[in-house]
């Protein structure tokens, strides 16, 4: 099968983005490890960082690569700065480091700068290029806006765009359609609720509503904010004519922690909102208005960012703390989340249980899990030395077995804690042999985990994935305006 359908008919697909407004974040090849450990096969970046697209060679992850607004004019003006720009940042790295969507300009409308009426040549000079050198089909290049570009969105069916930026949006919609590329929006449910709290409920941002909200023009039932904010923009398309436009929700996601003003911004609204998105896009139902439609989604962010000016929240959307532990749990799979702070003894309240490696994973994905527990896991490991007990049978799925079983009975036990981005296994049959011991939550109370309950370290969390998000947060000076949706 030809690359570009490979990559392009893969159905929906739910992707994290990797902010790096901070000064305290982990080396790039640390986060291309962490991130595989995690399964997560899509990421987006901001810029086209030279350290970033190294460290996600050959690790089958596709990339979504940013060209900054600064660089608009520069893009805009010449089509040889494209050329060099492909050649010498984009090129090099290619195809070992899985490249699929250049997103051309971020939230222009809501830049100071309004730099607008650049972006179309800009996304037309970095299509030639890519043309140039054979891989327009396979990297797809659009531009990320906020809600704002919309005048109105509620009712969905009355969503329509803003005509102030009409100059732009419509030659824009027209090279989209051409090149059958995506809109990309970046949709925040959080931001609507935490400004409009008597118009809008909490349940319904975070997909927990068990009442419906009808839409009185098309009688379609909406349950949950998301699902409205999408079809205000597939409404807003098709009033111009633009039916074959697929949307891409380019950043979305809930803050864990936020200003006094901020009570929305927790833990649990942020786990309950992006296990619910999760869910949501992995099984398919699209939305009211388009039942069905493949719709991929990336989860702002990666990390915690403390870089980021404004309110509290700004700096806490991370799925991890920059030391890649998690902030809460979340299962990527879409089956739900487990809270490990709360089911600690859970798992073994009525039977012992061990975790091993997976018969199915590969030895590339066994290696990089086994480097993640005896690293930043903080598995002791020394049994899987040589001349120690259990370093024979000398191979990657017995050592992987002991480091996976010894780093989730130390961790609590948990189904999330024998997860190693699906490549580990629970089992109620103990995998000791000869003197080489499989330890239990029961049996051992590791050094580590006397020392976290003593104070002296914090306790290692892991979760299956990550994903939350913002908006206008890439950009300073943005203010936080949102476009209420009713």
């Amino acid at each position: 099968m030809p690359i570009a359908m490979a990559d392009f008919c893969r159905g929906s697909i739910v992707g994290v983005c990797y902010g790096r407004n901070a000064d305290d974040l982990p080396t790039p090849d640390k986060v291309a490890q962490l991130v595989k450990l995690h399964n997560i096969r899509y990421l987006r970046i901001y810029d086209s960082n030279i350290q970033v697209l190294k460290a996600f060679a050959n690790t089958g992850i596709e990339l979504m690569v940013g060209v900054p607004n600064s660089d608009l004019l520069a893009f805009s003006q010449f089509q040889s700065n494209a050329d060099s720009w492909l050649k010498n940042s984009i090129l090099p790295y290619y195809p070992a480091t899985k490249i699929t969507y250049i997103a051309v300009g971020l939230e222009v409308t809501e830049s100071p700068d309004n730099a607008s009426a650049l972006v179309v040549p800009a996304m037309q000079n970095v299509l030639t290029a890519l043309k140039k050198v054979g891989l327009h089909k396979r990297i797809k290049v659009s531009s990320t806006h906020s809600l704002g570009v919309l005048s109105r969105s509620f009712p969905p069916s009355a969503g329509a765009f803003n005509s102030s930026n009409a100059f732009f949006l419509k030659p824009m919609l027209e090279f989209l359609a051409e090149n059958q590329s995506p809109f990309m929006i970046d949709l925040y449910p959080y931001y609507a609720f935490r400004d409009s709290p008597k118009k809008i409920s909490l349940d319904y941002a975070l997909f927990e509503s068990s009442s419906e909200v009808i839409d009185p023009n098309t009688g379609l039932l909406y349950t949950n904010m998301f699902d409205a904010q999408i079809d205000a923009l597939y409404f807003a398309l098709m009033a111009l004519n633009f039916k074959t436009i697929k949307v891409m929700v380019t950043e979305t996601g809930w803050p864990s922690k936020g200003s006094p003003k901020e009570k929305a911004a927790t833990p649990d609204n942020a786990q309950t909102y992006n296990t619910n998105l999760i869910r949501h896009v992995i099984n398919g139902t699209g939305t009211p208005a388009k039942p069905g439609e493949d719709l991929d989604v990336y989860i702002f962010s990666l990390f915690n960012e403390n870089r980021k000016p404004g309110l509290e929240s700004e700096r806490n959307w991370g799925l991890f703390y920059p030391d890649k532990t998690s902030v809460y749990n979340l299962d990527f799979t879409g089956k739900g989340a487990i809270d490990m702070t709360n089911s600690t003894n859970d798992t073994n309240s009525n039977r012992t249980t061990w975790c091993i490696a997976s018969s199915k994973a590969s030895e590339l994905d066994l290696q990089s899990a086994i480097d993640w527990a005896c690293g930043p896991g903080n598995v002791d490991c020394s049994a899987i030395q040589p001349s120690q007990p259990c370093f024979e049978p000398d191979n990657l799925v017995s050592h992987a077995s002991f480091a996976f079983n010894s780093y989730y009975q130390q961790n609590g036990a948990t189904d999330v804690a024998c997860s190693f981005g699906g490549n580990g296994a629970k089992v109620d049959k103990d995998p000791s042999y000869d003197n080489c011991i499989y330890t239990t939550i029961r049996g051992s109370f590791s050094t580590l985990q006397r020392d976290s309950y003593a104070g002296t370290t914090k306790p290692q969390q892991v979760t299956q994935l990550p994903l939350p998000v913002h908006r206008c947060r890439h950009i300073p000076e943005c203010a936080h305006g949102f476009v209420v949706s009713f």
